[in-house]
């Protein structure tokens, strides 16, 4: 029979294999960032409730809808005072978005006092403090999104080793998924508008037809004919 050990015998060492290679991450700055963005932000949406944070976002909206959908209007009398058609139209259409969301958010503001007073302001609080701790996220996701496309390779090590960066990268690819292939050409038809078989615009003139009701009962819109 073997010879059996002493139970005073120093028990046998351990090796223990720590993971190494791309798997293995610390938590780094970027990691800090990340959780410091998100708890100011959760303490800030908290502070201000849920419901207030919900109609200042929707009092944004609003007042871009405004601007995006009155501002042609506007814009004649903006170039009664300004010389470039295209400044005249930014002007106009920035006339109406703020003067909208003043008044869109002093509503939403009496609103959302009116349910943090409420019963249910506890719950208001709370549910601001998830809202804040997403949108923090959000934020840095963006962030992390630009970074990657300015800097795709040898990016820092405190951002590159980090334990949050695959799942910032993760969720900035499910963003850039959901949104159309051509986000440029939606926004600029979209503002546009619907445009005839020809591409062009609906409701533009082409040369030689008259502009207006004015210009077809005078004639004054009607090209001159060239002398032969």
């Amino acid at each position: 029979m073997g010879e059996r050990g002493s139970p005073n015998d120093p028990a046998p060492a351990r090796t223990i294999h720590m993971p190494t290679g791309p798997s293995f991450m610390t938590v780094t700055l970027l990691d800090a960032i990340l959780f410091a963005i998100m708890l100011v932000s959760a303490l800030l949406a908290m502070v201000r409730g849920f419901s207030r944070e919900i109609l200042s976002v929707v009092s944004w909206l609003v007042a871009a809808a405004a601007a995006f959908f009155f501002y042609k209007p506007l814009t004649p009398y903006a170039a009664e005072y300004i010389a470039s058609d295209t400044v005249a139209m930014v002007a106009a259409a920035a006339a109406i978005f703020l003067v909208v969301l003043i008044i869109v958010s002093f509503i939403t503001l009496r609103i959302a006092d009116f349910i943090i007073d409420s019963r249910i302001g506890a719950l208001d609080r709370t549910l601001g403090f998830i809202f804040g701790a997403v949108r923090g996220l959000l934020l840095v996701v963006v962030a992390m999104l630009f970074f990657n496309w300015l800097a795709p390779e040898n990016q820092p090590d405190w951002i590159a080793g980090a334990r949050s960066k695959p799942f910032l990268d993760n969720l900035g690819q499910q963003l850039v998924a959901a949104l159309p292939d051509n986000p440029e050409e939606v926004i600029l038809d979209s503002i546009r508008g619907p445009q005839d078989a020809d591409g062009v615009p609906e409701g533009t003139a082409t040369p030689g037809e008259p502009t207006s009701i004015e210009g077809v009962i005078e004639g004054t819109d009607t090209p001159a004919q060239p002398a032969n």
